[in-house]
């Protein structure tokens, strides 16, 4: 009996001893598996973390851009005398056209058309007269512009039947923002002030090509063309609607809206620069020559107010030789940049129309690259 149970104590003993071995070894992997839990977690947490920053930058960089729309304005100048290349009316009213199309493309907002011959033409009183009458090109081209900037439904208000426009039917459409369907809805629009009494304390009567007109918050002068805002709050049963006018700048600014583009006359091209209607100026200057330096390794600084100027069939040196106010030769030292839009290029001319579309194109992502760089600024300041 005694030898039996001495026989077994050893496999008892062998038996415990590898009981104990696989609870070390467990004992280490649930340890392990704990760690990696524990890891998994805390890299779970930063990823959250980082996603909720990520988000955080971007509300506030989207509210930054729905608050301030767009902040800075791109003006084109160029000279009437473009006209001169077209060989009939037809083919300059239809050029104008295309000057005017290019411009909205690229979201333009100021053009300025300059006389090479020095001429004083500040409005668009007159008539063009015929190949070789610079400063009347100058007119027309400023008069075929605003008319197909200005709204469908106020045209018949503010450009009477013209000479200059008998060939306004050959002209495409802009389709820009600011040009309304009667039913379609917007937060702005643009109108004009009616000769129409109204009731004391009320402001003027606003048609802004809706199926009602509009009642504004102050009295103004009949036959002006205003920027109107739609109140939110509209009362259907009522037979006006209610607004405030605001500046023309405001869409743009606010509302990050394209609005349309104004047109400014001047006597030479340094009144290009010298007359403009920004208190503090031209901040970023731009010409275009094929003297230039390439456009592609060139960053744009950000700015305020870009100009952009065109040459006319002669280009900008012409321009320079015939203003009697500019005593320099070379045109790039008017500029803060003298840029070749299109190096090696495989026609000896590009023309302005032309000019336009493959500069803004080259330029465009350009200024877009300007002002992501200030919103990225802006928020690692964050």
């Amino acid at each position: 009996m005694s030898d039996d149970s001495t026989q077994k104590r050893p496999k008892l003993d062998s038996y415990q001893h590898e009981e104990r071995v696989d609870w070390k070894k467990r004992k280490a992997e649930l340890k392990e598996a704990k760690k990696q839990r524990k890891e998994a977690k805390v890299t779970k947490q930063l990823e959250k973390q980082k996603q909720q920053e990520a988000e955080a930058k971007e509300a506030v960089l989207q509210q930054n851009q729905n608050n301030q729309g767009r902040p800075y304005t791109v003006s084109v100048a160029l000279p009437g005398s473009v006209l001169d290349n077209a060989q009939s009316t037809e083919l300059r009213t239809y050029l104008a056209g295309q000057i005017a199309r290019a411009c909205v493309v690229f979201c333009v907002d100021e053009i300025v058309i300059f006389d090479e011959e020095g001429e004083d033409i500040r409005s668009t009183e007159g008539e063009f007269t015929g190949v070789g009458k610079k400063g009347h090109a100058c007119i027309q081209l400023a008069r075929i512009l605003q008319y197909l900037e200005c709204p469908q439904y106020l045209r018949k208000w503010f450009f009477p039947k013209h000479q200059d426009l008998q060939y306004a039917g050959l002209l495409n459409p802009l389709d820009s923002p600011h040009h309304m369907r009667i039913d379609e809805k917007s937060v702005y629009r643009e109108g004009l002030v009616l000769e129409r009494p109204s009731k004391p304390g009320k402001g003027s009567l606003v048609n802004c090509g809706m199926r009602k007109e509009v009642q504004i918050d102050k009295k103004l002068q009949s036959g002006l063309r205003v920027t109107v805002r739609l109140n939110k709050s509209q009362n259907e049963e009522s037979r006006l609607h209610k607004g405030v006018v605001v500046a023309p700048h405001v869409p743009r600014t606010e509302g990050g809206l394209y609005w349309g583009y104004s047109v400014r006359l001047a006597s030479s091209l340094s009144d290009v620069f010298t007359e403009g209607p920004y208190k503090e100026g031209y901040d970023l200057t731009i010409g275009t020559s094929e003297r230039g330096s390439d456009v592609d390794q060139t960053v744009l600084p950000s700015f305020k107010h870009l100009l952009v100027v065109f040459g006319g069939l002669q280009g900008l040196e012409a321009s320079v030789d015939s203003d009697q106010k500019l005593d320099v030769t070379d045109p790039s030292v008017l500029f803060d940049l003298y840029l070749n839009t299109c190096p090696s290029q495989g026609s000896r001319t590009i023309r302005t129309e032309e000019a336009i579309l493959i500069s803004m194109s080259g330029l465009r992502p350009k200024i877009t690259e300007a002002f992501s760089n200030v919103s990225n600024g802006l928020l690692q300041n964050l």
